[in-house]
């Protein structure tokens, strides 16, 4: 049995950014001629009226101030209200896996490692952009990677499911270096014309290296112990896929096809849920929380992080323990606590123990525990 560890991480963050005051210009100048168009019947009591969005609103309910999309002339124009991504050939690469090369590729080179060492690429991402060939064999393709790859979808939890697997097999022997890559094209699945939601999501991508700990060539964290589970719920639920789509007449698909979530539901369901799973792991591993430095949580909502943060430690993390990259990016589906991980894990002395957990739709939870090397 080979011990497997983290020896780099990558980011890959779309220059453009929407902030929350400009996301809700767009939102209620759709909101104002929404209800215009439809005076009669919302007086009828035939239809809702939209009510307004703010930025106020927005920090209060999330914690977000603004994200990065892949496009933002769709998503502010209200008359679209989605991303507009060009239509590529098939001969061409395709967004999520030029996505992935940089991300991969900025990941190699903090592991000192060439692609051609690499005998194992995962893409795990919550929405791909198609059934298939594989995203993750494109991307073996393109970086000239050995081995083999495939997709992978566990919703939010995908990269942390993406890392048990890779970490397994490192574990078994049958790889020896693997590269793990989260293409998030979140803006692709979100009904921005939603009030409840047009505010969680953005776009970026991840990737982290694992191999063996003895073939670590710098600076690494030791995968100590992974720990998955899922349970079946509707509360959060994508019916279309990875990018928004119209009908043949133009019109917009209908809301029950993009994202949706009972938010109530998720709150009160979710959180007993990893503030259990985490303990469970923990003590499985004879880990203290006392012995925790740092906590890389999914970016999905400031509230239920703090919740999970004070539930695992039992008190208030700091923001040193507990590192937030929500205000920035937003909500970025999987590749949120490893934006966290590989912005917030320099500092970290040899022999300190963290956990990267990530979770969401399913339900699913996924945690890796590590210790710098």
């Amino acid at each position: 049995m080979h011990m497997p560890a983290i020896t780099g991480s990558g980011v890959f963050t779309p220059d453009q950014v929407i902030t929350n005051d400009e996301l809700v210009a767009a939102f209620n100048t759709y909101a104002e001629r929404f209800n215009a168009e439809n005076a009669e019947a919302i007086a009828a009591g035939n239809v809702e009226a939209k009510a307004p969005s703010s930025s106020d609103f927005i920090v209060s309910a999330s914690g977000i101030e603004q994200r990065h999309v892949m496009d933002k002339s769709g998503v502010l124009d209200p008359d679209v209200m989605h991303p507009l991504l060009r239509q590529r050939s098939d001969d061409e690469p395709s967004i999520m896996a030029e996505m992935a090369l940089d991300a991969c590729g900025k990941a190699l080179a903090q592991a000192g490692r060439r692609a051609d060492e690499v005998d194992l690429v995962i893409c795990a991402a919550s929405n791909h952009e198609r059934p298939y060939p594989a995203i993750a064999i494109e991307v073996q393709q393109l970086l000239g990677a050995g081995g083999f790859a495939f997709d992978m979808n566990v919703a939010c939890s995908s990269a942390t499911f993406g890392i048990q697997a890779a970490a397994d097999m490192i574990r078994s022997g049958s790889v020896r270096c693997a590269l793990v890559a989260s293409p998030e094209i979140c803006s692709g699945h979100l009904e921005w014309r939603d009030r409840d939601c047009h505010f969680i999501f953005g776009d970026v991508c991840t990737a982290i290296v694992l191999e063996r700990a003895e073939d670590a060539r710098g600076d690494h964290f030791i995968v100590r112990s992974t720990r998955c589970a899922t349970r079946f719920s509707n509360n959060i639920r994508n019916n279309n896929g990875f990018l928004r789509r119209t009908r043949p007449d133009g019109m917009a698909d209908r809301r029950d096809m993009q994202f949706v979530q009972e938010g109530r539901k998720v709150f009160k369901e979710v959180l007993p849920l990893v503030s259990a799973h985490i303990a469970q792991h923990l003590e499985d591993e004879g880990v203290t929380a006392g012995r925790l430095r740092r906590l890389w949580l999914h970016q999905a909502n400031k509230a239920m992080n703090d919740f999970i943060g004070k539930k695992v430690l039992g008190r208030v993390p700091t923001p040193e323990e507990q590192p937030n990259i929500l205000q920035d990016y937003a909500n970025t589906s999987s590749a949120g606590s490893i934006i966290a991980f590989s912005q917030y894990s320099d500092d970290l002395q040899p022999g300190d123990a963290g956990l990267i957990c990530s979770f969401g739709a399913g339900y699913s939870v996924g945690s890796v525990l590590v210790e710098k090397g």
